[in-house]
C-alpha cells in the first residue's frame, strides 16, 4: 500500500491545497501543460504560482523550460490586462546540476524535493507566513490515501464556494432601478412638452433644471443632478434612453440597485460640475449622457477586478465604446464632452466608494472617497475661478 501515493504527489497536493485554501489562488487551465499546475491571484504577493513535478536534468533545461513559462505568462498578461506580473515557480524534481540564480526579475524558482523543504525555503515561508501550518509530516500507506482523499474534498469544496460567489454575481436579477430612472425621465420630457406647448424651449430646461454655470454658482446646485433626467428632443431621450438600458442594467446586476443609483446620481454630479467649468455663462446643459459614462466607468472598474470572467468584454467592448463615443463627442456640435467626461471619472470612482461584490477592500473604499471629494473640491475651485 506504500504506492498508493508517493512523495512528488503528496507535496503537489498540499501545497494546492494551503494556496486553494489559505491563500484564495484558484487552479487555471493551460494549454499544453503537463505535469504541471498553475494557480492564479490576481491580488496576492505572486500572482502565478506554478508547481512542477517534471524532472529538470541541467540549467540548459531549466532555462528552456523559463522560456516556455514567459510566453505562457505574456499570454495571461494579456488575458488579465496586467502590466506587471511576479510569479512563484515550486519545482519538485531539479538534477543535481542544477544550479539556480535569481536574474530573472518575473520568476522566481524554489526547489522543494521534500515537505521539509517547504518549512525551510525563505522566499515561500517569508512571503506566506501560514504555510508554517501546513501539515509536514509524510503519510504513507493507507493514511497518506486518506490525507490525499481529505485534501482533494477541501479544494473541491473551496472551488465549489468561489463558483457559488461568481454565480451570485453574475447570475440575472430583476432590473428596478434604471426602469424607475427611465421613467423618470420620460415622465420629465413630457412635462417639457407640455410646459413648452410642444417644443422645448430655453425657459422651459431653465425652470425644470437644467444644468446652467451663472445659476448654479448662484447657489442652485440641485441643477448638477436635475439635469441629468432632462432630453432636448425625441432622438436624445431614444439614444439615451437605450444607452441606460443597455448599460445601465448590466451594472444593476452586477453591483446591485442602490449601489447603481449611487454611481448614477455621483456621476452626473461629477459630470454637472465638470460641465460647470466648461461651458459659458449662458450655455445650457441637459440629458442623461454624463451619468451613462458614469456607468461605464463602473463597468470599466467591475471588469478589471472580474477580468478573468470579463475580459474579452473589457477589451472588445467596453473601453472600444468609451473611446468612440469620447471621440464623437469632440468631433460633433453640441455634445457637452465635459459632461460625459466628468461622468467617467465620477463613475469609476464613486464604484471604488460603494465597492464591488467578493473583490473590493476597505482600503480601496477610503481612497475612492478621498479622490472623489478632492476632484469635486478642486472642480468647485476652478469653476469659481473661471468665472
Amino acid at each position: 500500500m506504500n504506492a498508493i501515493v508517493n512523495e512528488k504527489d503528496e507535496i503537489t497536493m498540499k501545497l494546492v491545497h494551503y494556496f486553494v485554501t489559505e491563500e484564495n489562488y484558484t487552479p487555471i487551465n493551460v494549454q499544453g501543460a503537463k505535469d504541471e499546475i498553475w494557480l492564479e491571484n490576481l491580488d496576492g504577493p505572486y500572482k502565478i504560482i506554478r508547481i512542477n513535478s517534471k524532472y529538470i536534468h541541467n540549467n540548459e533545461q531549466l532555462n528552456f523550460d523559463l522560456y516556455k513559462m514567459s510566453y505562457v505568462i505574456k499570454q495571461i498578461k494579456r488575458k488579465t490586462l496586467s502590466f506587471k506580473m511576479n510569479v512563484l515557480n515550486i519545482c519538485l524534481d531539479l538534477g543535481n546540476a542544477v544550479k539556480l540564480d535569481e536574474k530573472n526579475k518575473v520568476i522566481d524558482t524554489v526547489n522543494v524535493e521534500s515537505l521539509s523543504d517547504i518549512k525551510k525555503n525563505n522566499i515561500i515561508k517569508n512571503v506566506y507566513p501560514k504555510i508554517k501550518n501546513m501539515i509536514f509530516k509524510k503519510n504513507e500507506g493507507i493514511e497518506g490515501f486518506e490525507d490525499f482523499i481529505h485534501i482533494t474534498e477541501d479544494i473541491n469544496n473551496k472551488t465549489q464556494k468561489d463558483n457559488k460567489k461568481y454565480e451570485q454575481v453574475f447570475k440575472p436579477k430583476k432590473i428596478i432601478m434604471t426602469k424607475i430612472i427611465m421613467l423618470l425621465c420620460l415622465i420629465m420630457y413630457i412635462v417639457t412638452l407640455i410646459m413648452s406647448k410642444g417644443s422645448s424651449n430655453t425657459l422651459t430646461f431653465i425652470l425644470l433644471g437644467a444644468n446652467n454655470r451663472e445659476l448654479v454658482l448662484q447657489g442652485e446646485v440641485f441643477r448638477l443632478i436635475t439635469y441629468a433626467f432632462l432630453h432636448g428632443n425625441l432622438i436624445h431621450l431614444i439614444v439615451n434612453m437605450y444607452s441606460l438600458w443597455v448599460i445601465g442594467s448590466q451594472v444593476e446586476n452586477y453591483i446591485g440597485r442602490w449601489k447603481f443609483l449611487v454611481i448614477y446620481l455621483l456621476s452626473a454630479l461629477m459630470g454637472g460640475l465638470m460641465s460647470v467649468v466648461f461651458l459659458n455663462d449662458y450655455g445650457l446643459s441637459v440629458g442623461a449622457s454624463g451619468a451613462i459614462f458614469g456607468l461605464m466607468g463602473s463597468l470599466l472598474y467591475f471588469g478589471y477586478h472580474y477580468r478573468l470572467y470579463l475580459s474579452t468584454a473589457l477589451t472588445s467592448q467596453i473601453i472600444p465604446i468609451i473611446i468612440v463615443n469620447l471621440i464623437l463627442g469632440f468631433a460633433l456640435n453640441g455634445i457637452d464632452n465635459a459632461c460625459h467626461i466628468g461622468g467617467l471619472i465620477g463613475g469609476y470612482l464613486a464604484t471604488m466608494i460603494v465597492g464591488i461584490k467578493y473583490k473590493s477592500k476597505k482600503e480601496e473604499t477610503i481612497n475612492g472617497i478621498i479622490v472623489y471629494i478632492l476632484l469635486l473640491a478642486f472642480l468647485v475651485y476652478a469653476a469659481y475661478k473661471f468665472a
